[in-house]
């Protein structure tokens, strides 16, 4: 049953959020040779992977979305308009074209992920009367270090 649904996945695109979906349609894929150390099969290989999707061209997201992906990866996404992602890391172009999806989308799901507004709290009368009580005794103990006239 996994199976089928990684197939199914692979077809019609990558999930990043609750209604949102980059379409495959969208997404272009080029391979190249990596580079770095593994012998002749890097080689003669071409297992890089770089990914390539126009976020200001989609129509798979609203405009709102757009903006906020625009605004959160001003430095992965290039003059056109494009955010790339690449991956060399694995031995097989299937393996790094996951991977590279899989960091796309977690890039654009930590783009489109907004914190909860924080609730201002008031510190609670126990709390207020014991910081006061330490500032207190922190006083009182430097008062007690000081040498006085009598000495």
């Amino acid at each position: 049953m996994d199976d089928t649904a990684a197939s199914g996945e692979l077809a019609d695109g990558i999930d990043v959020a609750p209604g949102v979906r980059i379409p495959r349609a969208e997404i272009e894929a080029r391979a190249s040779r990596a580079g770095g150390a593994g012998g002749q099969h890097v080689n003669t290989s071409s297992t890089r992977i770089e990914l390539r999707w126009n976020v200001r061209q989609s129509r798979a997201i609203d405009e709102q979305t757009r903006q906020r992906i625009l605004e959160k990866l001003p430095t992965r996404i290039d003059a056109d308009g494009a955010l790339r992602v690449v991956s060399s890391a694995r031995r097989s172009q299937l393996q790094n074209r996951e991977a590279a999806e899989a960091r796309m989308a977690e890039l654009v799901a930590g783009a489109l992920h907004r914190e909860k507004p924080r609730r201002k709290t008031k510190p609670s009368r126990a709390a207020k009367e014991k910081r006061l009580d330490e500032k207190r005794r922190h006083s009182e103990r430097k008062r007690n270090r000081r040498g006085g006239a009598d000495d």
